[in-house]
């Protein structure tokens, strides 16, 4: 803390001692010997660059790295006073107060004038901010990249935006004397149609297009993660992605550019029209679009923190809802309606606070600038009094000078919303692109598809955590066969790995060490589509979408006939249940399968695995859904299929009796492995887990 303080101390020193420099040259003996000998313009842009040189030198010396906020106040401090001696020079042709008998208020008054324009410099164009730009710049033409199959619709806008802004200025000219209003009105008629018909419709086309376009691409995108991005990333900020920032990008080209160049134009021409009635006032009023920008920079800072706040609380409220629909049924058997209601009614008061704060700081923005309009107003009447006085510009131009002004006012604003709006739109493109451009931990890029498939599965040294959870290890040195043709079952306790191989099996994560063989090859070197074809998985939940029964078992398939379909459902156990329903399998399963029950949904599953005729079926205990006779009826179609290769994980005793080898998996290793008979003479782990763990009693016989 002495350090520190003893810095800011040396700082402050540094910068007293450059001041009174500066105050010496700016009121040395020397100076008027200067203006004898140089004159005017020269005496004082020479006088600014010796201030400037001396005062840059000396905080150098002292200070040695200077801060851009520094350097940028330096050189405002040392250049302002020649700046304003120049203009006032020009516009009233006569010299300042502040001119070579300058007083201490005048020198107040430029080093107040500095630092305000190296606040504004740094807060519209922060040090360090060309990464920045350039890193917007490329976002932007990217997001340009993806209009190119709407040019045509772009390009008509932009036809039509241009005569709606060639018939604006014939509709603002001042006129003559000589031409009628009237004969401005059909310049008004074709504005107003053109403008909202066809320009309008046209980039709102573009603007649909280019959206829908990004909005595909982004899913496709997300579809290809592994399993462990979507676990690491949460629901709704996938969901603000596609809905809000997705939206708000293919808006940047389409509206923004559409709005920017309008407006531009438009701009530009009133400056043409107010620079031909006084050129003194229009300076006067440009000196407005500095004080907006700085306005508009401070309100884009606040109101994006605040819309981004609000917009998580929106995201964790939409969680809120989900977790009690989805979980009703809890929420009803533990009474925990008015809970449920009260933790709602705090995100939704988390958004209200948010959101008061939003519109509190623009409310406070729009009454910011609306006082800059008034004072800007009140300076054209001031300064355009005097003018009138001088006979410099007459009444009727004041008139239409101000009409002309206040439409400037509005473009200028316009222009700066625009800015801060495509700085969103850009900030949207990059979350969206980084989703985009994100590669797959899990790689899908084989391309081995061999005719002939084995189906033997080797485990070879593995180790596995977790992508959310590294530190806790999962397997350790795992190693297991599963042969063609042969029953496997895994038991354990919950927890130790079963589930895992399972998961590592169908590449939903890949392994930190070792790998996972298929017929001797490594699982990432076979084609994705050849390799899931062949590897079908019924999990204990089985996961039914929207549509018929039909729909669910050719889950992905595109030529399945009638036959395969129904033949798969009898190994199944579950076409006869399907032919008692009225439509068969036209039949509706409801959202996520809710029509049906968890028995009918647990065939349906096995039906949509067995259909694809894979070489390797997994059934993670899929038995404790189905009564006795339905297990065997399963179990003895499985049978039916030759060599293939069947990997379980079940619960019950006949099940785990029945498999070609069991294998105990404890502390992510493997602890015994034989048959039931085997293992049952070792009175080893598989004899306590019998005991401990399969009820027979509950197992139908």
């Amino acid at each position: 803390m002495a350090e520190k303080a003893s810095s800011k101390v040396y700082q402050v020193t540094a910068l007293i001692l450059a001041v009174s420099v500066d105050l010496s040259l700016f009121y040395a003996s020397g100076f008027a010997v200067f203006h004898r000998l140089l004159g005017g313009f020269a005496l004082l842009w020479l006088s600014a660059a010796l201030r400037w040189s001396a005062v840059t030198v000396i905080s150098l010396l002292l200070l040695g790295d200077l801060k851009p906020l520094l350097v940028r106040f330096l050189t405002a401090y040392s250049l302002l006073p020649a700046v304003f001696e120049t203009g006032t020079r020009v516009l009233y042709r006569e010299q300042s107060q502040c001119g070579p008998g300058a007083d201490v208020r005048c020198w107040m008054m430029f080093a107040g004038a500095s630092l305000g324009a190296a606040v504004f410099w740094e807060i519209t164009i922060p040090a360090g901010s060309n990464q920045q730009k350039q890193r917007s710049r490329v976002l932007f033409m990217r997001v340009v990249q993806l209009y190119k199959a709407d040019y045509r619709l772009l390009l008509g806008g932009s036809v039509f935006l241009s005569l709606a802004v060639i018939c604006k200025f014939q509709i603002l000219q001042a006129n003559d004397g000589t031409e009628r209003p009237i004969h401005r009105l059909p310049f008004a008629c074709f504005q107003a149609i053109q403008g909202a018909a066809c320009r309008g419709g046209l980039l709102g086309c573009a603007i649909n297009s280019c959206t829908c376009r990004i909005k595909g691409k982004l899913f496709e995108a997300l579809t290809k993660q592994e399993i462990g991005f979507f676990e690491t990333t949460k629901t709704g900020e996938i969901i603000s992605r596609l809905s809000k920032d997705a939206t708000l990008m293919g808006k940047t080209v389409g509206l923004n550019v559409n709005v920017l160049l309008r407006t531009f134009l438009k701009t530009m021409g009133m400056i043409f029209l107010m620079m031909s009635l006084s050129w003194k006032l229009t300076l006067l009023v440009l000196m407005e679009t500095p004080i907006t920008g700085l306005m508009r920079n401070i309100y884009d800072t606040h109101y994006q923190r605040l819309s981004q706040a609000m917009q998580d609380s929106m995201a964790r409220a939409t969680e809120a809802v989900n977790e009690v629909v989805f979980g009703i049924r809890l929420v009803r058997s533990f009474s925990t309606e008015k809970h449920e209601a009260n933790r709602y009614n705090k995100r939704l008061l988390e958004i209200h606070t948010f959101k008061t704060q939003r519109d509190t700081v623009r409310a406070v923005y729009v009454l910011a600038w609306r006082v800059t309009g008034l004072c800007m107003d009140v300076f054209i009447l001031y300064y355009g009094r005097i003018f009138i006085q001088k006979g410099q510009m007459t009444t009727g131009q004041l008139v239409s000078f101000i009409i002309y002004q206040s439409n400037l006012g509005r473009n200028i604003r316009t222009l700066t919303f625009v800015f801060g709006n495509m700085l969103n739109s850009v900030v949207a493109a990059g979350k969206v692109f980084e989703y985009m451009d994100r590669k797959p931990l899990v790689s899908t890029d084989g391309k081995l598809k061999p005719d002939q498939l084995q189906g033997k599965i080797s485990y070879q040294n593995l180790s596995f955590a977790y992508p959310s959870n590294l530190s806790k290890i999962v397997l350790q040195d795992f190693n297991l066969e599963l042969a063609p043709g042969q029953m496997t079952a895994l038991v354990g306790p919950s927890g130790e790995g079963k589930s895992t191989c399972v998961s590592l099996l169908q590449r939903l994560y890949e392994p930190q060490k070792g790998e996972i063989l298929l017929d001797g090859e490594p699982l990432k070197s076979y084609d994705h589509h050849f390799f899931h074809k062949k590897i079908a998985v019924v999990s204990q939940e089985p996961v039914l979408f929207s549509g018929s029964i039909r729909d669910n078992i050719t889950y992905g398939l595109t030529d399945c006939s009638q036959e395969r379909i129904e033949e798969a459902a009898r190994k199944a156990n579950a076409h006869d249940f399907i032919k008692t329903l009225e439509k068969g399998y036209d039949t509706e399963v409801g959202e996520s399968g809710g029509q049906l029950s968890k028995s009918e949904r647990q065939r349906i599953g096995i039906a949509r695995a067995l259909v694809r005729e894979p070489k390797v079926v997994i059934l993670d205990e899929i038995t404790s859904s189905l009564d006795a006779e339905s297990e065997n009826k399963v179990l003895q179609g499985l049978a039916s299929c030759p060599n293939q290769t069947l990997l379980v994980i079940a619960h019950r005793l006949k099940t785990i009796e029945k498999a070609d080898q069991i294998v105990v998996i404890r502390g992510g290793q493997v602890e015994e492995k034989g048959t039931h008979q085997e293992l049952m003479d070792l009175q080893g782990s598989y004899h306590k887990l019998r005991n401990e763990l399969f009820d027979e009693v509950n197992s139908p016989q």
